[in-house]
This record gives structure tokens, sequence and C-alpha cells, in this order.
């Protein structure tokens, strides 16, 4: 993360020597109250308030949406300003008629989202941001930005045309602006000398200070990148030996397999160790470069003993394996279980083709192409196992076993793929429980907000809401096809909003029995949304990077800590399920767009010449290549053949036989997919 910049240093002495509220420097998306003007950036005064408020109050008494206008110093976590603002408006539950203007004053990036089923289009949204909000911000009239917004969202809904604005809002004075100014600088100077004074002082620090020369010689950056590439390569060595010893285990039963699964057990926990500090670095927090470098450097030596672990191991499971004696009879075992993984490929077909005329595209996101894939892992393994086969016959059993080991694995995705679908059947079904679980949760929560006394109104603009909300989701459900993932989290959201407010009329005993009901709502959904991550993952990290592996790891282990916590803390144990659920759901976010950029990157003509076609190939190679099955000659993957370290991959397979399927017993969950606020505009000014 970045340090504070000097300049960040003056705005904070100078916010102290004005009275003027801090600088918030990266924010995370932020939870709106009941005012439509948030300013943690502090760059407005009362009248700037009070003008946006009246231009958003004319905007919900002339059309009836409303608008809720955020500044902040930088976006963060996403630090994409679509990105942000949408996560923003979709945490907290925003409707097709709500509207929410989110700049960042000091990365001077903004972006105005809006429902793509609202009244105002996705071509009328950009034209209010750049021909009516943009000359604002550039001019720096925060507030005429909002008021700007609000009066441009009517033009549009009325019929007229967007730009039929008013001019900026009558905030604070040239004259006080130069004070101001002028005591910034003042500020500014006295803060400089300071700075200088200090740094002579510490001019001998070294972020690389103590650092042991091999280290030291390394950039910070590519510090960085080499702890990501250790995470995804150690990851994917303790999936191939968990794969490995479940092979072993089948085969030669459990007490062989006992000191092999104690080195797994801790690899993984050194792994998790080390995700924990990749997590710390992704997070909102800014750290030193000292910070950085430290936790990027026990990354790197965390994964090293993770490896170390396996690699101990690695030669006496290698000789328990012994493919090379047993490669007749694994060829006709293998042989079976091919006709048997086929076989299931009509009735997955057919169940997803029913869940596809039921439920929306964004339902289905993580399995949609579960089909092809699975097909692509059994021409693989068809493939393989065919030259096995005759290997086998010319007596070449070394090289037998390299295409029994790429079989085992390809038939073992090809089952996760077509298992993945059948799970997605019974969490759509689940979380069609679940909508009705929330909403009349939220029923009794309205009612207890409707007793409550409320001389400011703002209980009356949360009960407005998540009426809304609750109207929107039977609507949407009157039309037929939706997605029940997505409610369940507008729901959830909507939850959360109410009961930050109804928190402080709940006496603890309430609030206990409250966090009890809606626990078991929220680890089912955790659950599900940690297991289909964990699906999509394993079947196709040859294309997966560091960044959704972390987010998997956490909440994994936010998952953990709420089921342990689920007896004797529902509070603490409800808190732990929602973080896991968000990281879940973070996690298949990343898999998927790098799953995006791997078609884009290697669907088309970058490897025609090397596979002899496109995305889908006739011998399934690209199918092995995603799920991480061949990659050692294609695309440098790491690890080998049997987990743990480098050095013992064969035939461009490597690091790619892991495993990890679902177990019984799951629930409703989310599948990834887009929303529908995601049209591309905003930008700087």
């Amino acid at each position: 993360m970045r340090a504070r910049s000097i300049w960040g240093a003056v705005a904070l002495t100078a916010a102290v020597v004005l009275g003027f509220p801090s600088a918030a420097l990266a924010a995370e998306p932020v939870t709106l109250e009941s005012s439509r003007v948030l300013d943690e950036s502090g760059v407005l005064d009362s009248s700037g308030v009070s003008s946006i408020e009246d231009a958003v109050d004319e905007l919900r008494s002339e059309t009836g949406a409303d608008l809720w206008v955020v500044y902040v110093d930088t976006f963060e976590n996403p630090s994409d300003a679509a990105e942000w603002a949408n996560t923003t408006a979709q945490n907290n539950g925003l409707g097709p008629n709500q509207y929410l203007l989110a700049v960042a004053t000091e990365a001077r990036t903004y972006y105005l989202s809006g429902d793509s089923g609202g009244p105002v289009t996705d071509d009328q949204l950009g034209d209010i941001e750049q021909r009516v909000i943009l000359p604002q911000l550039s001019d720096g009239d925060w507030a005429g930005a909002g008021v700007a917004a609000a009066q441009g969202l009517i033009n549009a809904i009325s019929g007229d045309d967007v730009t039929d604005a008013p001019g900026r809002s009558d905030g604070a004075s040239s004259g006080t602006v130069w004070i101001v100014l002028l005591v910034l600088a003042a500020a500014a100077l006295v803060l400089i000398v300071v700075l200088v004074r200090r740094r002579r002082k510490t001019s001998a620090v070294d972020p690389r200070a103590g650092e042991p020369a091999e280290l030291a010689a390394i950039s910070t950056e590519d510090l960085g990148r080499q702890a990501g590439s250790a995470l995804i390569e150690t990851d994917d060595s303790v999936r191939t030996s968990e794969q490995e010893l479940g092979f072993a285990i089948a085969q030669y039963g459990e007490e062989s397999a006992v000191a092999f699964r104690e080195a797994i057990t801790t690899a993984k926990s050194t792994l998790s160790q080390a995700f924990t500090l990749q997590q710390k670095l992704d997070d909102a927090e800014p750290d030193t470069e000292q910070q950085v470098r430290a936790w990027n450097a026990e990354i790197i030596q965390l994964c090293t003993d993770a490896n170390a672990a396996l690699d101990t191991e690695a030669a006496a499971f290698d000789q328990l394996r012994q493919i090379e004696k047993n490669a007749p009879d694994a060829v006709v075992r293998l042989r079976t279980e091919l006709g048997r993984v086929s076989s299931r490929t009509p009735a997955a077909e057919a169940t997803l083709a029913q869940l596809a005329s039921r439920y929306s595209p964004a339902a289905l996101g993580a399995v949609a192409d579960n089909i092809e894939e699975a097909e692509e892992r059994l021409r693989f393994a068809s493939t393989g196992l065919a030259a096995a086969e005759q290997d086998v016959r010319e007596g070449d059993l070394s090289t037998a076993a390299v295409g029994i080991r790429a079989t085992e694995e390809s038939l073992k995705q090809a089952g996760i793929l077509l298992d993945a679908i059948d799970h997605a059947a019974s969490d759509l079904q689940t979380a069609e429980q679940s909508i009705r679980t929330l909403s009349t949760e939220l029923q009794t929560d309205l009612q207890l907000a409707r007793s409550q006394p409320d001389p400011e109104g703002a209980l009356a603009n949360v009960i407005g809401a998540t009426e809304g909300i609750l109207a929107e989701i039977d609507a949407d459900r009157a039309q037929g096809v939706y997605s029940p993932v997505e409610m369940v989290q507008r729901l959830e959201a909507a939850n959360r909003a109410i009961d930050g407010v109804l928190q402080q009329v709940r006496d603890a005993e309430s609030q206990k029995r409250h966090a009890q009901t809606m626990l078991a709502q929220s680890l089912s959904s955790a659950q599900a949304q940690v297991a289909a991550a964990e699906e999509y993952v394993t079947t196709r990290r040859g294309a997966v990077g560091a960044e959704a592996r972390t987010r998997l790891a956490e909440a994994g282990r936010n998952l953990t800590l709420a089921t342990q916590l689920q007896a004797s803390d529902s509070v603490s144990a409800l808190a732990y399920a929602q973080r896991a659920n968000d990281l879940a759901q973070q996690a298949m976010q990343y898999a998927q767009n790098d799953v995006g950029g791997f078609s884009n990157s290697y669907g088309g003509s970058g490897l025609d010449g090397l596979m002899g076609g496109g995305r889908r190939s006739g011998d399934g190679s690209m199918g092995a290549i995603l799920g991480g099955i061949l990659i050692g000659q294609v695309l440098g993957g790491g690890g080998g053949m049997f987990g743990g370290g480098g050095g013992r991959s064969s035939a461009g397979f490597g690091g790619g036989f892991g495993g990890g399927g679902r177990s019984s017993g799951r629930s409703a969950g989310s599948f990834g997919g887009s929303g529908s606020r995601s049209r591309r505009g905003g930008g700087r000014f």
C-alpha cells in the first residue's frame, strides 16, 4: 500500500490548524446514512451541503428518483471509481430509482452509479457525467458537481437535455477561498521545515537496512511479484499433494499415507499464514515500504517452508505410488472411470438447461460453461489414456505414468465440473428459501422500527428503503427470470442497514437472539460461497492468480472462525460468516476476471500453432492448460508432479493435480456474475 505523502501530511496539519475535518485518505466502500451527502474528504461547507440536499429534494419531489453524493480522498478496495461506486450502491441496497455520485477529490476520479433498469439510460448517465458533472469538478466546484448531478437526472427523467442544469453552487466565497489557501500555504511551510529537519536526522534510514544482501538487491516491486508467484505455486503444490493423498489412500490404505498427510497439514498451516500476510498487503491500511518488503519476504519464506514440508515426504511418496509397476492395472481402471464420468454429461447438460430456463445468466455465471469444460477434460483424458495404453503395450512404463497421472486429474476435474452443476441447482433452490426467510426477518425488523420514536426522521428513511427493496424483489420474482443469489445479497445488505439503526434499541439479549436467527442463514450462504469459489479455482487454476487465491484462503479462515464460535458467541460468529461470504464473492469475481483474461490472451491465435486450433482444442489441450494440468512446457507454471517445489515435473505436466471437491450437505451461495450497475463511465477530472 502507498505510504502517506508529504502533501497528505500538509493537508492533515492544515485541517488541524483550521479546525476542518481531517483527510480520510484511502476509503473503502462506505455505508450510506439518512443524509444524502457524505463528505469524508472535507471539501464542502454548510452552504454547499445544503445546496446539494435541496437539489436532491427537488429530484425526489419531481421524479421520485433519489441521489446520494459521496466525497472521499481516494477510492480503495476496489480502487477503480466505477467498481467502488457500484460496490457501495450494491452494499447499501440501492434500487433502480436510486443513484450514487462518488468523487475521489485527491485521486481526481469520479463515477455516477445507476441501475440499467432505472429511468435513466446508460447513455444519459454518461452524458450527465461528461457534460454536466465534469465541468464542475474540473473547476473545483465540489458542491456544484452534486447539484449538477441532481439537475441532470431531473432533466433526463423529464425528457429534457441533460445540460439544462444550474450554475455553480454558492459555496465559499472567493475571499474565503484565498484565506484558506493562505493558511494552507503557511501550514505547509511550517510542516515542510519540520519534515526537512526530521529527514536530516533519519536520512540514513533505508527500507532495506538490515536485509540480507541477496534480498536487498531485489526491488520492492520485484519482491512483491516474487511473493505473488510463490503463493500461486505453493497453493498449487498443496492442492496437488491433497489430490495425490486421496489416490494413495484409495490404492494403498490410510496407514500408508500417514506421514504425507501430516506434511500436507503442516504445509497448509504455513501457507495460511502467508495468505494472511498477503491480505494485510491488499487491505486499505497504508503500509510503509519497510513493512511491504518485510511481509513479502516473509511470504516467500513461508512458501519455501510449505514446499519443504511436502518435499520431505515426496521421495517416499513417489516410491509408494509406483506408477510404473501398476501402469497396466491403472490403464484398465481409468478406462472404466472415463466411461463412468462421460455417461454423466447428458444429465448434467439437462440440469443446466433447466436452470437456464428459470434463472438469469448472472445466477449461473460460474457454471455456465461447465459442460464444455468437462468435455475438454474428458477429451484430454481420452487422449492421454490412449497414449498410456500404447506406451504400456510398447513397454515404456515411465512415459505411460505421465499419461496416467494426467488422465487421473482430467477425470477428477471433469467430475468436479459436472458436480458443480448439481451443486448450483441445490444452491439456487436453497437461495429461494433464503429469500423467504430474509424477507420475513426484514418484516419483523420493520415492525420494530415503526414502533420506535423518530424525531430526526432517520428511521423513516431506512424503513422506506427497506420497504422499497422488498417491493422490488417481489416485482422481480413475478417477472420470471432472475437471480435468487443476487436477491439474497440485496436482502442481506438491507438487513445490515436496518440492523445498524435498530442495534441501539435492541438490548443485549435481543441482539443475541437476532444474531442466532441470522447466523444459520449467513453460515449456509458463506459455506456455499466458499465451496463454489473453491470448485471454480480448482478446475481453472491454470489461469487464476494470487488475488483470488488470497481472498479464498481468507474466506475459508473466517468461515472456520464462524463455525467455531457459533455455539459460544453468535454475534461474533455472524460477523465472521458475513466476512467469509464477502471474501468468497470477491475471490469468485477475481477468479472469473483472471479466466476471462486467460481466454482473451490464449483462446485465439496465440496458441493456434501450438495446440492446432482455437479455444476448444480437439484433444482437450486448452482445457488441460486452463485446469493447470498441462502447464510445465506451455505457460511456465510451477510445481512438480507430486506437489512441493520444482524439480520433478515431466513432459509439461506439473503443479496442476489438485483437488478439493465439495463435500455434501451444502447450501445456498453465490455464483459470481455482474449486477446491473456495470456501465463503463466516469473518469478523471
